[in-house]
């Protein structure tokens, strides 16, 4: 599979219309019966099933996404060094990107391609975020592995302020556009996940410029108390795209021993409709891109789509 250098100065129609972003991957890869360990995560599919992260990026893609993006949240070394693979971190980082670029490329209508760049020590914990210099290093080798095949870098589930930051200033080097999603609280409003205050958040990171600034991985609810302070952000692209957990614990671990690690519990109120519900009143509240985070499935990408008028099946 080759690469096709993404032309980002043309035709990327990233115009401030509304955008459906896709839906999450690990939940489908498991339903699927792709084996989703608590250490590389979603990651283990381009290993074991490429085929499969391909399908589920036509089938957002088919349900009405704009934007799919690249499954390389797990491809760090934190979570590869667990397994001993994190020599094959620069093959899968690639894999990723072309596979995304694969499905984009085969579709009738234009589809964005967003590079993942997760948190690099776990998600959700900022009291494990990395020092700044080691923060940059890390974005800045995933970054230049998967800029080839990608029409922005999506910064996903920053934690902290700092975390934030290191983040847009590792992007400093690329030409590339940068959105970045900050997780919030799951049950103070207007709060980051370290407790800081989304608006202090959103003001020291307006220097950056970025192309957009969202909440994600997060319960939706606490999207729709952001979304006023989002939409005053400044940035052209503002939004959000929410988890389907019930909760998540402070110190929660993907592949801890405490009995409040591993798997979360996911909701059962959260239908694709009531999703859809969410993200149109984001959309009414200024937002003008919206999808899916952990938990959700290509059918709450089409609930969306079908919402706005956007669905191509």
């Amino acid at each position: 599979m080759g690469i096709t250098v993404v032309n980002r100065k043309e035709d990327l129609n990233l115009d401030g219309s509304v955008k459906i972003l896709d839906a999450g991957m690990g939940k489908t890869l498991a339903m699927k019966g792709v084996d989703v360990p608590n250490t590389i995560w979603s990651a283990n599919a381009l290993l074991a099933a490429p085929d499969a992260v391909l399908e589920i990026h036509n089938e957002n893609i088919e349900a009405g996404a704009d934007i799919i993006t690249t499954n390389s949240y797990g491809v760090i070394f934190s979570d590869l060094e667990k397994e001993g693979l994190e020599d094959r971190f620069d093959e899968l980082n690639l894999l990723a990107g072309e596979i995304a670029q694969q499905a984009s490329n085969a579709s009738e209508r234009k589809i964005l391609v967003a590079g993942s760049l997760p948190p690099q020590n776990g998600s959700y914990r900022p009291d494990r975020v990395l020092d700044e210099t080691t923060l940059i290093s890390l974005y800045q080798r995933q970054m230049r592995l998967l800029e080839p095949c990608v029409d922005f870098f999506l910064f996903e589930t920053m934690s902290s302020i700092n975390e934030a930051q290191a983040a847009l200033r590792a992007a400093n080097a690329f030409s590339v556009p940068v959105m970045i999603g900050l997780t919030l609280h799951d049950r103070e409003p207007n709060r980051l996940r370290s407790g800081e205050s989304l608006t202090d958040c959103i003001e020291l990171i307006r220097a950056f410029a970025p192309l957009g600034v969202l909440a994600n991985c997060c319960p939706p609810e606490r999207i729709s108390d952001a979304m006023a302070s989002l939409a005053g952000s400044g940035a052209l692209y503002v939004g959000g795209f929410g988890n389907a957990f019930s909760s998540v614990p402070e110190d929660w671990l993907l592949d801890g021993s405490k009995s409040t690690d591993g798997a979360l519990q996911m909701r059962d109120d959260l239908s694709p409709s009531f999703y859809a519900d969410f993200a149109l009143n984001w959309i009414d509240q200024g937002a003008n891109i919206v999808g899916g985070c952990c938990g959700t499935v290509a059918q709450h990408t089409y609930a969306i789509s079908c919402r706005l008028n956007k669905s191509k099946i």
